[in-house]
Order: C-alpha cells, then sequence, then structure tokens
C-alpha cells in the first residue's frame, strides 16, 4: 500500500491552509482511534482547554504509534469541544503538537460525557502495511 493520502479540495469550495474538504484513503488497513481527552497517564485531566488540547493530540499520536502509524496519515480528526469554551485556546494548542497538518477536520460543541473535559479528539488513519 502506498501511505499517500489524497487531498480533495474542489474548485468552489472555499480553500483553508488549515484543513482538506476530504481525503482519500488507499486501499489497506484503517486505524480508528477512539476519543481522547486531556488526561494524563494517570487518568488525571490536565487544567484549562489548551493543556487538555495538547495532551489530547499527544494520546491521539501515542496510539498512532503504537499502531505502526503516524499523523501524516490521519484521514480525519473529529474535535469535540465543551460547549461555551472559545475554540481559539484549542486550535493554538493544536499548532503546538500537531503540526501544520492538513487533514478533513469536524469540530464539534458539545456537552462532554466526563465531567470536567474540555477537549476529546477522534481520529482515522491508514496504516502502513510493512
Amino acid at each position: 500500500m502506498t501511505s499517500q493520502l489524497t487531498p480533495v479540495d474542489p474548485p468552489g469550495v472555499h480553500q483553508n491552509p488549515a484543513f482538506t474538504q476530504g481525503m482519500i484513503v488507499p486501499p489497506g488497513p484503517v486505524l480508528y482511534v477512539g476519543g481522547q481527552n486531556g488526561a494524563d497517564s494517570s487518568g488525571e485531566l490536565l487544567e484549562g482547554l489548551g493543556p487538555q488540547t495538547e495532551q489530547a493530540f499527544r494520546n491521539l499520536l501515542a496510539v498512532l504509534e503504537h499502531a505502526g502509524t503516524g499523523p501524516e496519515h490521519v484521514a480525519r480528526l473529529t474535535i469535540y469541544l465543551a460547549a461555551g469554551v472559545d475554540p481559539t485556546e484549542a486550535y493554538a494548542a493544536t499548532g503546538a503538537v500537531w503540526g501544520n497538518r492538513r487533514t478533513a477536520v469536524t469540530v464539534l460543541a458539545v456537552t462532554p460525557a466526563r465531567p470536567g473535559a474540555l477537549v476529546e479528539i477522534d481520529a482515522i488513519a491508514a496504516v502502513p502495511e510493512g
């Protein structure tokens, strides 16, 4: 399997340097990463939206690495933010850990199931064979 994902950004649809409108994933194994929140290895939530967002992305990166893939193979992210929080801090924290990686992204305002959680992130990634 080639590990190359192909962004889909049709003319006439808003173009954004931070994300792509769609992503074509080559055939092969796919990893579905369940929601990662801003908890450390002991299960304790970090304080604040920025630190929780950074930790959620670190947790996501750990799952990707353990599965034999990496952020360059992520086709889609879904970011759930607690309703009422200002997403600006989350966007800044995303860049600090995730970097400048364009993928298909959905951001939603929700009521988290875990008290105190301000962010949760799930992902779909290709897993290179070999």
